[in-house]
């Protein structure tokens, strides 16, 4: 009998050390997401010909729950914006074919991404009554280690972007 107490006790004591290490997880999740960083997007490989660009915000966000006890991975949202070279807006706008996003029927996106779905943190750094520009061709252009979605606003040089891991 006491040893079955004490082993209860153990396992309650494991319990309760487990719901600290997940509150303190989840804490630290939030304010992770809560963070726009402005380090240079890494791999640039996920978005190409965006060339030597002056400025990036972005925020991470996790489509799962990373602090779960569950083994296995958690997949990632991304969203930012960048202030590009004019110079390399123009080339991409070019290259891919950017048409105006108010043209484009949403039945035919392949996703369901829109600039309606920035996250808040992010809208500051967006341009005033932006022009967006939408290329499904650059969307799907390789490589790309993530699903993407972005918008350009040529008149302003600003690309806004939406990853997914996949």
């Amino acid at each position: 009998m006491l040893a079955t107490a004490i082993v209860l006790l153990a396992v309650a004591g494991c319990d309760t050390a487990a719901v600290d290490g997940t509150r303190a997880c989840e804490e630290q999740r939030k304010a992770d997401e809560a963070k726009v960083r402005v380090d240079r997007w890494e791999p640039p490989e996920d978005l190409p010909f965006v060339g030597d660009y002056s400025e990036v915000h972005w925020q991470a966000r996790a489509l799962g729950n990373p602090c779960s006890r569950m083994p296995g991975p958690t997949d990632w949202e991304y969203q930012g914006v960048i202030v590009l070279r004019p110079e390399d807006a123009k080339r991409m706008a070019e290259r891919f074919e950017f048409v105006p996003f108010t043209s484009v029927d949403p039945a035919e996106l392949t996703s369901s991404h829109a600039p309606a779905d920035v996250r808040p943190d992010l809208v500051p750094f967006l341009p005033p009554e932006p022009q967006w520009l939408h290329s499904q061709t650059y969307n799907e252009a390789s490589p790309s280690t993530r699903w993407r979605v972005v918008f350009l606003d040529l008149k302003r040089h600003t690309l806004l972007f939406m990853l997914n891991d996949h």
